[in-house]
Formats: C-alpha cells, sequence, structure tokens
C-alpha cells in the first residue's frame, strides 16, 4: 500500500566554488515512501521550477548503485541512513512523516562544491591516471583459465574492485582522506598476476598523487568503511600500506 509523507528539506544551496553558500528550506508534500530519494528531489525541483526559482542541482546517472555519481550527505551520514546504500537506492520508507532532513555536498579540501550538491571529483580521476592501470601489453583478451590465480586472492581483488569512487569514505572522514578509496584501487590492481609486475610503481605514484591532491591522512576512525555503500573492508588500506612500505624499501 502507497504511503504518503510531508517533510522539510534544509538542502545547502551555492551558485559556484567563489561564492558563500547557505542553507535554504524547501517543503517536500506528498511524497510516495516508494520513491528513491533522488525521485523525492525530482519532484521537489518540480515545484522550485513551477515557482519560477532554480532548481536544486545533484549529480545522478546510473540510479541504480552502479556508476558512483551520485552522493549526498543526508543527516550528517554520507548516502543516508541506510548502510551499504547509494543514495539512488535510498528510499523514502526510511525517513518518517514530518521529519526535517538536512541535506548538503561532500565536505573535503580536494573536492571543491561546483554547484549546490554538486562536488568536483575528478581528483579520483588523476589518481587512478597516476597509477591504476596496467600498461604492460597483454595481446588479446586470453582465455579465463590461463593465469591461474588463487580462489582468495581473486575474492580479495574482486571485493576491492567493487568500489565505484562514490567519495563517501572521504566525506565520512574526519580528516577529509581518500586512502579507503586508494587502497581498494591499489589491491585491486595489485594482488592479480596481470598487475604485479608494476605494483611497486604503481603504489608509489598512487599515494604521491593523493597526497599532492589534498586528501588528508588516515587517522583510523573506520568511518570510511560504514558509510562506503559497497563495504569495502578497511584491510585494503593496511594492504595499500604494506605494499607502499616494501616498495620504498626497495629503492
Amino acid at each position: 500500500m502507497s504511503v504518503k509523507i510531508n517533510l522539510t528539506l534544509k538542502i545547502w544551496r551555492q551558485k559556484n566554488r567563489r561564492s558563500k553558500g547557505r542553507f535554504e528550506i524547501y517543503k517536500a508534500e506528498n511524497i510516495d515512501t516508494e520513491m528513491s530519494f533522488l525521485e523525492m528531489l525530482d519532484v521537489v525541483n518540480e515545484k522550485i521550477t513551477r515557482e519560477g526559482r532554480e532548481p536544486v542541482a545533484f549529480d545522478h546517472d546510473c540510479r541504480e548503485g552502479i556508476c558512483g555519481m551520485c552522493g549526498a550527505v543526508v543527516n550528517g551520514q554520507p548516502h543516508g541512513p541506510q548502510r551499504a546504500t547509494t543514495l539512488c537506492q535510498l528510499h523514502m520508507r526510511y525517513f518518517k512523516d514530518g521529519e526535517t532532513l538536512v541535506i548538503e555536498p561532500w565536505r573535503a579540501r580536494a573536492f571543491p562544491i561546483v554547484k549546490d550538491l554538486i562536488v568536483d571529483r575528478s581528483a579520483f580521476d588523476r589518481i587512478l591516471q597516476s597509477g591504476g592501470f596496467v600498461s604492460v601489453k597483454t595481446g588479446c583478451a586470453p582465455d579465463a583459465r590461463t593465469l591461474l590465480v588463487s580462489k582468495k586472492k581473486a575474492e580479495i581483488a574482486m571485493d576491492a574492485a567493487q568500489c565505484i569512487g562514490c567519495g563517501a569514505c572521504v566525506a565520512a572522514c574526519p580528516n577529509g582522506s581518500a586512502m579507503l578509496f586508494v587502497g581498494a584501487k591499489v589491491t585491486h590492481m595489485n594482488i592479480l598476476p596481470q598487475g604485479e609486475v608494476e605494483k611497486d610503481a604503481r603504489v608509489r605514484r598512487m599515494v604521491k598523487k593523493m597526497d599532492q591532491e589534498g586528501f588528508g591522512s588516515c587517522s583510523n576512525e573506520y568511518e570510511c568503511q560504514a558509510a562506503c555503500p559497497k563495504e569495502i573492508s578497511t584491510s585494503v588500506i593496511a594492504r595499500m600500506n604494506k605494499h607502499h612500505r616494501q616498495s620504498r624499501e626497495k629503492c
């Protein structure tokens, strides 16, 4: 049975990164609890547009929890209150009638605000460009069983590969650290045979670029792991630190 709720939204509005931002209050009325969070924002934006005002800008693409585009902090929690859920997968049934929701963008020095709830996450792209690839020429795709990979390594690599680069880990970290993101990418590449050849140079380049982009350091708060919609473990950070130390010892 469809249930309707009314909400008060306090949404961060900011014209661009140089402008001073502010919270504005909006009413979200007769919201179907089967809607996703982004669908609710669509409804609110339609009302704002009809009133002749500028709608709230927010990132989105696939709306299936795959692309990593969507993201906002809802009542202090990246992606909202539901664990292992992206903002586009969050449904309004997890909120109560009459509740006030505070919605704001990721807060991190390395993620400057573009507009309203949209932040510039291109720092992640530059980190990947610095080493998140395999440059060894392998020719055509080999048969699946040509390179033997142990079950344990395959599972670790696949778990790390689930990272969608949404940035929730950075937003949740009190230091604005990107260690979970970089750790996931390094683990995914370094633990498989195709990536082992370049693993030392890869981890050094990616960690160096992460620092250059202005991300903070890890202080083992575990907020990143709690906020990650793909539940990536902080064990990838420990593994990355180990690889980094070993690579420096070889220099």
